[in-house]
């Protein structure tokens, strides 16, 4: 039966450990109580919050609203696909990093560079979750879904979910409410290629070839560790959202811009990090324009900090509010867009808050 309860208080619910009370929380542990919850929600015409491993979440000091619905329905089922493909079926509330140690311990390649990383399965489609070279989108098969529009759960093919980098059909949307994923999984012991240069580095291999999928796991899972991206009580770096901001994607005169200023900042000889991307534009890197920028890890402003091991992490090690976090986050996006023109587009989810 779903556990209600009136001015929780999010902080404990998010990576960040900031954000105010919810007005109304409800845990449901299956998929029956979390729509009926969202349903009762809408009904009554009152916000709705999903609420998974509120790890890429910002919350305002002031709270939500409304209902928070925190999902915990949990399950995995497998069946055999095509060839040596295994289809695994899991439910929204299963813990993302325990689902890939899984995978890893039953010799299913295709989400182990993307170990380590917080939250829960269902927000995995909502933003492309990727890492080292891997992106759900490359494994999800399809998404069952509850319709808060048709009132009726609906299943969304790999095409329907839109995935882009960092997006989906989900993100910046509250029409679906993730119930279950279904992955594509390889049955092997060997990883997928290494693509990421600096996990082959890890690893000591050229990119492209293949390594067993516990040699990844523990190479990805040392990487992140080393950046404060995996949980720990005992880092303040790991108190963050992860990358707060997501790798400007260029267009040819934005690019060409940022080419200019560089040379203008840095030195005609200066070289930025660039990634041609399938449509003709350019990525480049966050993290380096942040740095370059001025920025560097262990950067202070009140009491928030960028990591002192990720210049992308933004992080409270105790003792701020939303509104500092935020005063941050404004001033590194103003400090890069001020020295080389590029606006940084931040990747948590904003909610009753604004950069």
């Amino acid at each position: 039966m779903a556990v209600f309860a009136e001015e929780v208080n999010l902080a404990g619910y998010t990576t960040l450990r900031l954000g105010g009370p919810a007005r109304r929380f409800v845990e449901a542990t299956s998929e029956a109580e979390l729509v009926a919850a969202v349903r009762k929600a809408d009904d009554a015409g009152e916000p709705v919050l999903v609420l998974g491993g509120g790890s890429n979440l910002v919350v305002a000091d002031a709270g939500f609203p409304g209902t928070v619905v925190h999902v915990g329905a949990r399950g995995v089922e497998r069946t055999a696909g095509e060839g040596d493909t295994v289809l695994v079926r899991v439910r929204a509330g299963e813990d993302w990093d325990s689902f890939v140690a899984r995978c890893v311990s039953d010799g299913l390649a295709g989400v182990e560079c993307l170990s380590g990383i917080p939250g829960r399965v269902g927000a995995t489609p909502i933003q492309n979750v990727g890492a080292y070279g891997q992106d759900v989108s490359e494994t999800i098969v399809e998404v069952r879904a509850y319709d808060r529009q048709a009132r009726a759960c609906v299943t969304l093919d790999r095409d329907a979910c839109r995935f882009t980098y960092r997006h989906s059909v989900f993100k910046g949307n509250d029409r679906y409410v993730v119930l279950d994923v279904t992955y594509a999984l390889r049955e092997t012991e060997e990883s997928q290629p290494i693509k990421y240069a600096e996990l082959a580095k890890r690893l000591g291999v050229q990119p492209g070839e293949r390594v067993s999928l516990k040699e990844a796991r523990d190479a990805v899972l040392e990487l992140r560790r080393g950046k404060g991206m995996v949980l720990d009580a005992a880092d303040p770096d790991s108190r963050s959202a992860g990358s707060f901001f997501t790798n400007p994607i260029l267009t040819a005169g934005q690019l060409a811009d940022l080419e200019r200023r560089v040379a203008e900042r840095l030195g005609p000889d200066a070289a930025f990090p660039r990634y041609p991307e399938p449509d003709g534009r350019t990525k480049t890197s966050a993290a380096w324009l942040i740095d370059k920028a001025g920025f560097a890890k262990g950067h202070a402003r009140g009491p928030v900090r960028i990591s002192t091991k990720h210049t992308l992490a933004l992080t409270n090690p105790g003792g701020a509010s939303t509104e500092d976090l935020l005063a941050l986050a404004r001033e590194v996006r103003a400090g890069v867009h001020a020295a080389f023109g590029v606006d940084l587009v931040n990747e948590p989810v904003m909610i009753g808050v604004t950069l």
